[in-house]
């Protein structure tokens, strides 16, 4: 029986997709889960062994693969000589022993346990040997430990795993058994393989010499549109232009990347294929949930269950062996093995292409991808397990809050960064007894070998500030960064310790109203004098004379100061009639009369919006 969704046409599966993604991957983050977890499930729902919405997979990852070719064109646009240079050690050291350690390890053990040769075997431990970049990145975000000296490692090796996708989708044809009838001669081979070379020869050159003109002239015609096209010609040309040549899609897209890492059109290009990249990996991962053969799972469900426990435990043990030596902490290295155990993203493109060349029977690729999607669907999950665990556990290593039972001084900071620290310096120039309290114990620690003598304590918790001598000091200085907790340091303050003076750092205009409204003592924008500083001596680096530079800098000052007594009295867009604005210089005449018009045609747009005007 035909779904009675078949005669609506083509715009019935494109709005099944589309909401799939809409309701999936809220539903997911909001349960704690990666996106890709969502659209996994959604794909499962709507696919064949679903709803039956969608019939055959194949129609739709063979347009969704787009997605995994426009992941590789950004994965190339971020490889810059720079980066890879300062991140070489931990890039072909971690990931390259991660790689060749955890690929050798599970492709051992999937011999037995799925029946393969050692051809499959390879494909498997390569595939599954690889995390999931998305999952990973996302938890390392979520948790602000992405910049931590583990979370770098841990990028470090993602980033050599998708670095390694390009050799390996080239390189995995020769692992197929070479059959006598294939309808090719040696000499056909031979000439098979100059025309992918002559393709990547192309690829460079075309992008060493052709691709920024080509990219300048878009962009002097001042229309997106046709730099969104340019940007998505360039990638599908150079994906399909490798596909002629009989090499991966994914591989045109990785060196045509690569040669704009440097261009000054780098960022734009990113902006641009964003978008489509993100939508079309989803569309990707819903078609791999629709491939997953729930007949199969069934059948071998407790296989897939083992051999996922198994597999994600190898992974996390085998990446914490290599973390260990080199981590201060062993909470790291733990973190850093919960962190990159599920499969990645790429097993989905390896299954396959082991499928079509023989390595892998149908039946082995379907349990294979199935259990490469069970830990993606387990990974996030037993990340957040492992990290209140890993809290638990390693309890005594982080610090308790200070008694702060020597802290006597006159003056009170919270927040010791760049400017707690600066402003530290005039307290302790003149002998000022301070008592500084922060957050951060790597940056006590780092303080601590300065001699300085930072407690570790919350600000935004009453009993932490009185136990700190908030009750008893002069002056409080709130030196934190994020606005947010400024904010709720200076509530408590004001309705605990009203006596004491209040100054506070702002983190922009707006802030700066929000405190000024609060009643604090004091308030400065972060940037505000440092910009001031900077734009006077520029004036003074281009002939003006230093009379005239102290001149506008008090000016400057006034009319930022007016600007804000309006503000406060009649809101966020109240006094622009006081800023200094572009002059308007009328065009030349060459053609039809045409109105004068600013210098900067998007200036008065800019000043008159307050998100984009808030130093």
């Amino acid at each position: 029986m035909e779904h009675p969704g078949a005669d609506i046409g083509t715009l019935f599966p494109i709005l099944v997709l589309l909401a799939a993604a809409v309701i999936t991957a809220p539903l997911a983050r909001r349960l704690g889960l990666s996106a890709i977890v969502g659209y996994l499930a959604a794909g499962v729902a709507i696919g064949p062994w679903g709803l039956s919405i969608f019939r055959d997979p194949g129609t739709i990852i063979g347009v969704a693969e787009l997605g995994v070719v426009m992941l590789l064109f950004l994965i190339g646009l971020e490889l810059k000589i720079s980066r890879l240079f300062a991140l070489r050690r931990d890039i072909f050291g971690f990931g390259a022993g991660q790689l060749f350690l955890t690929a050798l390890a599970l492709g051992a053990l999937a011999i037995p346990a799925f029946g393969l040769d050692w051809r499959g075997a390879a494909v498997a431990g390569l595939a599954l040997a690889m995390s999931s970049t998305a999952i990973a990145l996302q938890i390392l975000e979520e948790r602000g430990q992405l910049q931590d000296t583990y979370g770098q490692r841990a990028f470090a090796v993602l980033l050599f795993q998708d670095m390694a996708v390009v050799p390996l989708l080239a390189l995995l044809p020769l692992l197929a058994p070479f059959q006598a009838n294939d309808g090719r001669s040696l000499a056909e081979a031979a000439t098979a393989t100059l025309i992918g070379a002559g393709a990547i020869a192309a690829i460079v050159l075309a992008g060493r010499y052709l691709l920024n003109p080509f990219l300048r002239a878009l962009a002097a015609t001042g229309t997106r549109e046709a730099m969104t096209a340019g940007a998505l010609l360039v990638v599908l040309g150079a994906a399909l232009a490798m596909k002629a040549a009989g090499l991966s899609m994914a591989l045109g897209a990785f060196l045509a990347g690569v040669m704009l890492a440097e261009s000054t059109y780098r960022h734009e290009l990113e902006a641009d294929i964003e978008p489509f990249r993100g939508l079309l990996l989803a569309v990707f991962f819903m078609g791999v949930g629709m491939s997953i053969d729930l007949a199969v799972v069934r059948e071998n469900l407790l296989l897939l269950l083992a051999a996922a426990v198994v597999m994600m435990s190898v992974k996390a043990a085998i990446v914490g062996a290599l973390f260990r030596p080199t981590c201060e902490e062993r909470a790291d290295a733990l973190r850093a093995g919960a962190v990159l155990m599920p499969a990645g993203e790429f097993a989905f493109v390896l299954f396959p292409l082991g499928l079509s060349l023989g390595l892998l029977n149908a039946s082995q690729a379907s349990l294979l991808a199935a259990l490469a999607a069970l830990t993606m669907l387990f990974g996030p999950p037993l990340a957040a397990l492992s990290e209140r665990l890993i809290k638990r556990v390693f309890r005594e290593a982080e610090p308790a809050p200070d008694d702060f039972s020597d802290a006597r001084g006159s003056v009170l900071i919270i927040g010791f960064g760049r400017f707690g620290q600066v402003v530290s310096q005039f307290f302790l120039a003149q002998g000022v007894d301070v008592t500084i309290i922060d957050g951060d114990v790597e940056m006590i620690q780092s303080a601590s070998r300065f001699g300085f003598k930072i407690y570790y304590g919350d600000g935004t918790r009453l009993d932490v500030l009185r136990a700190a001598g908030a009750g008893r000091t002069r002056l409080i200085a709130i030196c934190v960064e994020k606005p947010e907790v400024a904010n709720k340091i200076v509530d408590l303050v004001k309705s605990q310790f009203s006596y004491a003076k209040l100054f506070v750092r702002s983190y922009d205009r707006r802030h700066t109203l929000e405190l000024i409204g609060k009643g604090v003592d004091y308030e400065i924008r972060e940037t505000i004098e440092s910009a001031v500083s900077f734009g006077s001596a520029a004036l003074a680096a281009i002939g003006v004379d230093a009379a005239t530079v102290d001149s506008v800098i008090e000016d400057v000052r006034t009319r930022d100061k007016d600007r804000l007594a309006l503000q406060v009295a009649g809101g966020p867009t109240a006094g622009l009639d006081v800023l200094h604005r572009p002059k308007v210089q009328p065009e030349p005449l060459t053609g039809p009369r045409r109105a004068a018009r600013p210098l900067n045609p998007d200036a008065e747009e800019v000043i008159t919006r307050e998100s984009e005007y808030s130093g």
